[in-house]
């Protein structure tokens, strides 16, 4: 599931010319971020794009995209992990490795 997670998501977020690899991925770790803490805030998954939204997230918009497409991965992980692992963290590493 992750796996198809993360191809949507680069089929999302194109890069852009200007942005690096690396920008690339910190900015989806940071989606993935915003995505945990608000599952960890008890987030109702169909809130999830409004209640990040709402935080004024500093990625650039298009970003977004990727939001209704990560969430259920987000959400099917068991909530032990969601409190003790940072997946945001476990994301970049994944997509640096891409």
């Amino acid at each position: 599931m992750l796996r198809t997670a993360f191809a949507a998501l680069l089929l999302a977020t194109p890069l852009a010319a200007q942005e690096t690899k690396e920008q690339s991925c910190q900015y989806q770790a940071d989606v993935v971020a915003a995505i945990q803490k608000a599952r960890l805030d008890k987030v109702k998954e169909r809130d999830v794009p409004q209640a990040v939204a709402d935080t004024s997230p500093t990625w650039p918009e298009n970003y977004n995209n990727a939001i209704p497409l990560i969430t259920p991965w987000v959400y099917e992980q068991k909530m032990r992990d969601v409190r003790k692992k940072n997946l945001g963290a476990a994301w970049l590493e994944l997509c640096l490795q891409q």
